[in-house]
Protein backbone atom coordinates (compact mmCIF):
# COMPACT_ATOMS: atom_id res chain seq x y z
CA UNK A 1 0.00 0.00 0.00
CA UNK A 2 1.08 3.84 -0.65
CA UNK A 3 2.70 5.52 2.37
CA UNK A 4 0.29 8.47 3.29
CA UNK A 5 2.23 9.26 6.26
CA UNK A 6 2.64 12.83 5.04
CA UNK A 7 -0.76 12.79 3.29
CA UNK A 8 -2.93 11.10 5.39
CA UNK A 9 -6.66 10.15 4.44
CA UNK A 10 -8.96 10.95 7.33
CA UNK A 11 -10.38 7.98 9.17
CA UNK A 12 -13.66 10.06 10.31
CA UNK A 13 -15.33 12.74 9.24
CA UNK A 14 -13.28 16.06 8.03
CA UNK A 15 -13.79 19.24 9.62
CA UNK A 16 -11.12 21.23 7.53
CA UNK A 17 -8.98 20.18 4.33
CA UNK A 18 -6.75 17.28 4.67
CA UNK A 19 -3.30 18.51 4.26
CA UNK A 20 -0.62 17.30 2.38
CA UNK A 21 1.02 16.33 -1.29
CA UNK A 22 1.59 12.61 -3.11
CA UNK A 23 3.38 13.28 -6.57
CA UNK A 24 0.95 12.16 -8.95
CA UNK A 25 1.67 8.56 -9.60
CA UNK A 26 2.01 7.84 -5.64
CA UNK A 27 -1.95 9.72 -5.46
CA UNK A 28 -2.47 6.93 -8.26
CA UNK A 29 -1.67 4.54 -6.04
CA UNK A 30 -3.01 5.50 -3.27
CA UNK A 31 -6.68 5.91 -5.02
CA UNK A 32 -6.23 2.35 -5.90
CA UNK A 33 -5.30 0.74 -2.55
CA UNK A 34 -8.32 2.02 -0.56
CA UNK A 35 -10.52 1.06 -3.85
CA UNK A 36 -9.15 -2.20 -3.42
CA UNK A 37 -9.14 -2.58 -0.13
CA UNK A 38 -12.75 -1.40 -0.12
CA UNK A 39 -13.62 -4.09 -2.49
CA UNK A 40 -14.35 -2.07 -5.61
CA UNK A 41 -14.17 -3.91 -8.76
CA UNK A 42 -12.58 -1.29 -11.58
CA UNK A 43 -13.38 -1.38 -15.00
CA UNK A 44 -11.61 0.54 -18.08
CA UNK A 45 -13.11 3.87 -17.51
CA UNK A 46 -13.24 3.40 -14.17
CA UNK A 47 -9.20 3.47 -13.98
CA UNK A 48 -9.65 6.48 -16.64
CA UNK A 49 -11.21 8.36 -14.18
CA UNK A 50 -8.75 7.13 -11.11
CA UNK A 51 -6.09 8.51 -13.58
CA UNK A 52 -7.93 11.88 -13.88
CA UNK A 53 -8.31 12.45 -10.15
CA UNK A 54 -4.36 11.28 -9.52
CA UNK A 55 -3.51 14.34 -12.52
CA UNK A 56 -6.27 17.23 -11.46
CA UNK A 57 -7.26 16.39 -7.85
CA UNK A 58 -5.20 18.11 -5.35
CA UNK A 59 -4.57 16.22 -2.40
CA UNK A 60 -7.41 17.78 0.01
CA UNK A 61 -9.83 16.90 -2.35
CA UNK A 62 -9.05 13.52 -3.16
CA UNK A 63 -8.46 12.31 0.52
CA UNK A 64 -11.70 13.51 1.35
CA UNK A 65 -13.28 11.02 -0.88
CA UNK A 66 -10.88 8.64 -0.20
CA UNK A 67 -11.66 8.89 3.76
CA UNK A 68 -15.06 8.10 2.44
CA UNK A 69 -14.43 5.45 0.63
CA UNK A 70 -12.34 4.20 3.74
CA UNK A 71 -15.41 4.82 5.85
CA UNK A 72 -17.97 3.48 3.95
CA UNK A 73 -16.20 -0.14 4.18
CA UNK A 74 -15.95 -0.12 8.26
Amino acid sequence: MTDTTNAPIPDGPADREPVGFLPTEEQRAAILAELAAAGVELGAYDRRIVDWMAQMMDWGTAATILGWVRRART
